[in-house]
């Protein structure tokens, strides 16, 4: 990746979530848009705050989707990112933003 650019490829099951209730929501049905879980793939030279590995906070609907070796993946900037979870190393419950 070149200057800024982060790649990132969206978690598994990021699309269709369950309600309250229960009631399963697949990921076609048209909602407010909604942000998605992803994990970073690579990062260019001038990326400060991720790194390969981190899972980040995106809007998939305004990125640029490339394809590497059958998978694929989504090419932004990093202001794009809305946020990074961190886990916590010591005693904790889970993931941080």
């Amino acid at each position: 990746m070149l200057h800024d650019r982060v790649m990132v490829r969206i978690v598994a099951g990021a699309g269709e979530r369950r309600s309250s209730a229960g009631i399963v929501i697949p990921a076609t049905a048209q909602m407010a848009k909604r942000l998605v879980w992803a994990e970073v793939s690579g990062v260019g030279n001038h990326v400060r705050s991720v790194k390969a590995g981190d899972r980040v906070l995106i809007n998939p609907e305004d990125q640029l989707e490339v394809e590497v070796a059958g998978q694929a993946y989504l090419v932004m900037r990093e202001r794009d990112l809305h946020a990074v979870a961190a886990e916590q190393a010591e005693h904790g419950t889970g993931l941080y933003l």
